[in-house]
């Protein structure tokens, strides 16, 4: 089989399978474990999937630059945001994550909500200008561009001060067996940071991030409350977390 049939081959795995197990795929094709690995690897290195502990997974959507990710799954996110606003009762201190379904969660929150929201997020800070009950709180620290999040040493420094009822976690995958992930190593530190310091964490999935999985773990699912997500498949009923359905 030619470098490039095997490709064709990996890419369809991944998208009707929705993963590969390299040692499987090695014995039913008759190809070599070890090419396996090499072509998954050549696949990751061009962002097309994520290699995970004996084979790969789908790449997540959401590691796309922000502007792009504001026209992916529109839909999807108003659900899971509505779903989310839900949560947020009067009086609350709620954090809020960086990201365009949070941003979505922002808007589908009533005008007439008296709150405090603390983000490390500007854009969400700005997004809340016409709230005028909302005591908004800005965490600073070094702006991580792709999710406009401040991140770093001093961004988790300042989050310690910090102590809310709910915060509301954008990741970029989420997976039975890879977990809840995103893409760069200094968010998901923020992201623990932040969610160390609510009574409960809910993760925003809109159905894009279901079954992908990206570089960096955030949290494991028994330190999450519930995954709030408009998918309803097989990997969300294997999920081992309550799950709201948006």
């Amino acid at each position: 089989m030619l470098a490039a049939q095997r490709r064709d081959l990996l890419l369809e795995r991944l998208r009707v399978d929705g993963r590969i197990v390299a040692k499987d795929l090695a014995t039913e094709v008759g190809i070599s474990e070890d090419t396996i690995r090499r072509d998954l690897r050549e696949l990751a290195a061009a962002g097309l999937c994520q290699r995970v502990y004996g084979g790969a997974l789908p790449v997540s959507p959401a590691i796309a630059d922000y502007t792009t990710r504001q026209n992916v799954q529109i839909d999807g996110k108003q659900r899971v945001a509505r779903a989310a606003a839900a949560l947020i009762e009067p009086h609350a201190t709620v954090i809020l994550d960086g990201g365009t379904t949070t941003l979505a969660v922002v808007r589908a929150l009533p005008l007439d909500l008296e709150a405090t929201v603390v983000t490390h997020s500007p854009t969400i800070a700005s997004a809340l200008e016409e709230h005028e009950h909302v005591d908004v709180y800005v965490i600073g620290g070094r702006l991580f561009k792709h999710s406009m999040v401040a991140c770093g040493a001093a961004a988790v420094e300042a989050a310690r001060g910090v102590h809310a009822d709910v915060f509301l976690l954008g990741v970029t995958g989420v997976h039975p067996e890879a977990g809840l992930t995103t893409g760069d190593a200094d968010e998901a530190a923020m992201k623990r940071a932040l969610a160390h310091q609510a009574a409960d964490t809910y993760v925003l999935a809109s159905s894009e991030k279901i079954g992908t999985a990206s570089r960096f773990g955030v949290l494991p699912f028994s330190e999450v409350a519930g995954v709030i997500t408009d998918a309803d498949n097989d990997v969300v009923r294997a999920l081992e977390v309550p799950v709201i359905r948006a």
